[in-house]
């Protein structure tokens, strides 16, 4: 077994919030640099988001072929990017979420912390690793078959809880008690919501008994504070349901534009934001002013997705006036699926063979130096991280580097 030269102290912040965050004790001085490190700006915070598909803890945890700490391929190839990609801070969408022994901090420790190939650990010292709705039985029949016990009647799709979860990987602190989340909000307490709850002409498909407990966020949504030098950046994290797999009544479909509004009216704030109460108990939205970043695997394309309730899912954030698009590009291409006609847009743009679905969206006050799809070039040794077998991901890391007042760099 491989062991890490850090030692790492774990602590627990008040159950109210769950939050973990780790204190790296030992310097990484020494250590080899990254092997081909994504190119930075001195003096820039890379902010990124990497949906890494089902990282399951069975994944996490399988021994390598020697008994290594290896391990399963594709947990391999997903760490080597996040450790050649370096981000400072970064959403992790579809890892478990398991509160013992804790899986997210096994791959931490195993895969970007433990030396490896010559590159460089991944020093995120601060960690939100929440609850998610992934799974949790809510005791209803949402899927209207008789049964109350399918992946589709827990709060979020999933076939035990924390499966799809979360994790917010930070290099700088985080404030836990101002970590914000909306995990529990009712989806019947957003006005002029798009419920298929047989009301206002909605198609009748939920029960009264499911509208009165059904969640909006089918993971959650988190807005996480991080200070970065003398300035704090709202890391808002989610990642909603997928707007297929349903039936004409568009439940998915519903359900993800009403998750993505969620942000939308919580960066328009003042009455926008009024019905918004956290987990916490705490009503309204980001302030006037405030910075942020929005991270996740959104779910939505702003050309390929169809809009039957006035616009795009995506673009209630694409156009709102706080939010700047760096809209990044990678320097490969996605190979064009059999099934799917060419991609409308910029295919560069693609963070899936679908389309472009992972997003990080900073806030018009923020300086953006640089941005990128990581998807290396047809013929670049690096492209067998992305493609058959094992491929890291079905999705493209995205990042964004930022140039923050008040930063002076690494």
């Amino acid at each position: 077994m491989i062991r890490s030269p850090f030692s790492v102290t774990w602590r627990s912040f008040p159950p109210a919030v769950a939050l973990l965050a780790t204190a790296v004790l030992a310097s990484a001085a020494g250590l080899a640099a990254p092997a081909q490190a994504q190119p930075r700006e001195s003096g820039t915070v890379r902010i990124a988001t990497f949906n890494v598909f089902e990282l399951s803890c069975a994944k996490i945890d399988a021994p390598g072929a020697d008994g290594g700490d290896i391990g399963h391929p594709q947990v391999s190839k997903a760490a080597e990017i996040l450790r050649r990609v370096q981000p400072d801070v970064v959403l992790v969408n579809e890892i478990d979420y398991s509160t013992a022994p804790g899986c997210a901090r096994r791959f931490v420790e195993r895969h970007l912390v433990a030396p490896r190939d010559g590159l460089a650990p991944l020093d995120l010292r601060y960690r939100v690793y929440l609850p998610v709705n992934t799974g949790v039985p809510s005791g209803l029949d949402f899927t209207n078959n008789g049964s109350t016990s399918d992946p589709g009647d827990a709060f979020g799709f999933g076939h035990y809880p924390g499966q799809y979860g979360m994790l917010l990987l930070s290099r700088f602190p985080i404030d836990p008690g101002e970590v914000r989340t909306f995990q529990r909000f009712l989806w019947k307490d957003m006005p002029g919501h798009l419920m298929p709850d047989g009301r206002s002409g909605r198609p009748a498909h939920y029960s009264p008994d499911a509208v009165e407990r059904f969640r909006l966020s089918s993971k959650s949504h988190w807005d996480v504070p991080v200070r970065i030098g003398g300035r704090v950046v709202h890391i808002l994290a989610s990642h909603p349901t997928p707007p297929i797999f349903d039936g004409p009544e568009d439940a998915n479909g519903r359900r993800t534009f009403d998750e993505i509004r969620l942000w939308a009216d919580y960066l328009s704030g003042g009455t926008a934001a009024d019905y918004l109460v956290d987990d916490q108990g705490r009503r309204g939205g980001l302030a006037p002013g405030a910075s942020f970043v929005i991270a996740g695997d959104l779910n939505a394309d702003p050309l390929r997705d169809p809009a039957p309730y006035g616009r795009t899912a995506i673009a209630q954030l694409l156009a709102h006036p706080r939010v700047q698009d760096p809209a990044p590009r990678s320097q490969g291409d996605w190979p064009r699926r059999d099934d799917q006609p060419p991609y409308p847009g910029d295919s560069r743009t693609r963070t899936s063979s679908f389309g472009r679905i992972d997003y990080v969206l900073p806030s018009r006050d923020l300086v953006v130096a640089g941005s990128g799809v990581w998807y290396p070039r047809d013929g670049d040794p690096l492209r067998a991280l992305v493609t058959a077998p094992d491929p890291a991901s079905d999705h493209a890391l995205v990042w964004v580097d930022l140039r923050i007042e008040r930063w002076n760099g690494r």
